[in-house]
């Protein structure tokens, strides 16, 4: 499975002219078509493995289908890898390297304070970077797991920092 959705990803960049698409599979989740195919392979699989929770309901402390939180969603995707991560947001925090905001690519973790919090409480997988946004996935309390854009006021204003792992 792994191999064919890297093969169907290197035919959407051959034919796709330089655009990133994205589209269902037959279970329903969504898969990014990559412009630029991450060199890691594994940052494609995590991704990917993260998409096939988005419709995901919220959970507090979840991290199966029947329900995820934010750092659930992220911990589960990278343990999909045997990559190993804090389970909590602001620990997740401390991990990888610090980078700059034009330097974020797919499989870069968002960092947020939300609702007046006075540490990290939230976190998001780049999934897509398109022409003037930044798209993630993450799980909220009022839609579960869904790909926000990072140019949503709400989450502009919560956002922190990024951070890469890979």
């Amino acid at each position: 499975m792994q191999k064919l959705l890297f093969f169907v990803g290197l035919s959407c960049l051959l034919v796709s002219c330089g655009s990133t698409k994205s589209a269902r599979n037959s279970s329903g989740a969504t898969e990014t078509k990559y412009y630029e195919i991450p060199a890691d392979k594994r940052v494609v699989n995590i991704v990917n493995d993260a998409l096939t929770y988005e419709g995901t309901r919220y959970k507090w402390g979840g991290t199966t289908r029947k329900g995820m939180d934010c750092s659930g969603l992220v911990y589960t995707a990278f343990q999909s890898e045997q990559i190993a991560l804090p389970r909590v947001s602001r620990n997740m925090a401390r991990e990888g390297k610090s980078i700059k905001n034009r330097e974020v690519t797919i499989g870069d973790l968002l960092f947020f304070k939300t609702e007046r919090s006075k540490r990290i409480n939230h976190v998001g997988l780049v999934v897509d970077i398109r022409p003037g946004t930044v798209l993630f996935i993450h799980s909220t309390t009022s839609r579960g797991v869904i790909i926000s854009s990072l140019d949503e006021n709400y989450w502009k204003q919560a956002y922190i920092e990024a951070r890469r792992i890979l």
